[in-house]
């Protein structure tokens, strides 16, 4: 039902022009690097072979993610199909309305976040388990040293050191990928598919602007969630991505000094991109839910660190044993109280 092809052409659009910048420095090199390190500081071996990392276009990842939202939203195009079918002669124009706009929203996503991302660990959620994918895009992380005024090959290396942890988190942990995905299935199951008619007829009429509006403007995406189950499920989700982003943070500032030259100046760069971002892209950002990405990063970092500092790697590799021991939201604020839930509930056998 989503039109593939226009979801590309708006997401092309959206994104603007790519000038084709090469990555500044040895990419295979630094991700060859980072795996020994990575694998030697945090312990977890990968199941399988890591992917070769890949420099990317922009167009190339949106062509990558726009597939990987398609069959995502798999689920919910079925359920809204099926009503559509409900709708008697109109249920062709009906389905071209919803595909259309389903194509624009996805495009538009996609192509924002094509002209800002810099490196993705790629790998499927639901449907079809593909071979996971290591990208960068090359004009991005250009555009990004030079706006910062850093060294681009030791940011690359930066870079390489965040996307090789993520590989190690979800390669190294049989149950993370799968789990996540369980999440999102679920969470996808609770969408509640609506067609409402225009006032001109049939065609499906678009939501009010006032109130998705008022509702991002008091929370973003999560101010959407409206039932019981889908805040318990987001909440879940939201934790165990504090833990990934925050994870794989610790690990780059504890090998960032040894392995990246000038690292702790590309720490302070990095912080400050992402505090100091132009009116529009914060406006764009918390339409799509890019502030909580943000949040993520900020409180899983400090309670991967304080965890590391209180109980050592070894006490923070623990979330990695079992679902039910990633911490809860509230446990997030409070690495302490998650300690010593681990250590009363799930004490090591002797």
């Amino acid at each position: 039902m989503l039109d593939r092809g226009l979801a590309l052409q708006i997401a092309r659009l959206a994104s603007g022009p790519d000038p084709h910048e090469r990555l500044p420095g040895d990419l295979d090199a630094w991700v060859a690097r980072a795996e020994t390190e990575v694998g030697r500081f945090t312990g977890l071996v990968p199941s399988q072979p890591l992917p070769a990392p890949e420099p990317t276009k922009r167009d190339e990842w949106a062509a990558i993610n726009v597939d990987m939202l398609t069959e995502m939203l798999a689920s919910v195009t079925e359920r809204l199909e099926s009503r559509l079918e409900r709708a008697g002669p109109l249920a062709g124009p009906m389905r071209i309305a919803a595909g259309a706009a389903l194509a624009a929203e996805v495009g538009l996503v996609v192509g924002f976040l094509s002209g800002r991302v810099l490196g993705q660990y790629e790998l499927s959620l639901l449907g079809h388990e593909r071979p996971p994918r290591l990208l960068f895009v090359s004009s991005n992380v250009v555009t990004a040293a030079r706006e910062m005024n850093v060294d681009g090959e030791s940011f690359l290396g930066w870079l390489a050191l965040h996307e090789v942890t993520h590989a190690f988190e979800f390669a190294g942990v049989p149950w993370l990928r799968g789990y996540l995905g369980g999440l999102l299935e679920r969470y996808l199951a609770t969408v509640d598919v609506r067609i409402r008619r225009g006032s001109a007829g049939g065609l499906p009429s678009l939501p009010d602007p006032a109130k998705l509006i008022e509702a991002f403007r008091e929370g973003g995406l999560a101010a959407l969630v409206q039932t019981r189950e889908q805040r318990t499920i987001m909440d879940g989700v939201q934790a165990a991505m504090a833990v990934v982003e925050g994870y794989s943070e610790h690990v780059m500032d504890a090998l960032g000094a040894e392995v990246v030259p000038d690292y702790p100046g590309l720490r302070e760069a990095m912080e400050h991109r992402r505090a100091n971002r132009s009116a529009p892209e914060r406006v764009i950002g918390r339409l799509l839910g890019l502030d909580m990405k943000l949040r993520q990063y900020e409180l899983g970092r400090r309670f991967c660190g304080e965890v590391a500092e209180r109980a050592g790697l070894a006490g923070l590799n623990r979330v990695w044993e079992a679902p039910e021991l990633l911490p809860t939201l509230a446990e997030l604020e409070a690495p302490p109280v998650w300690l010593a839930r681990v250590a009363r509930e799930h004490a090591l056998p002797a």
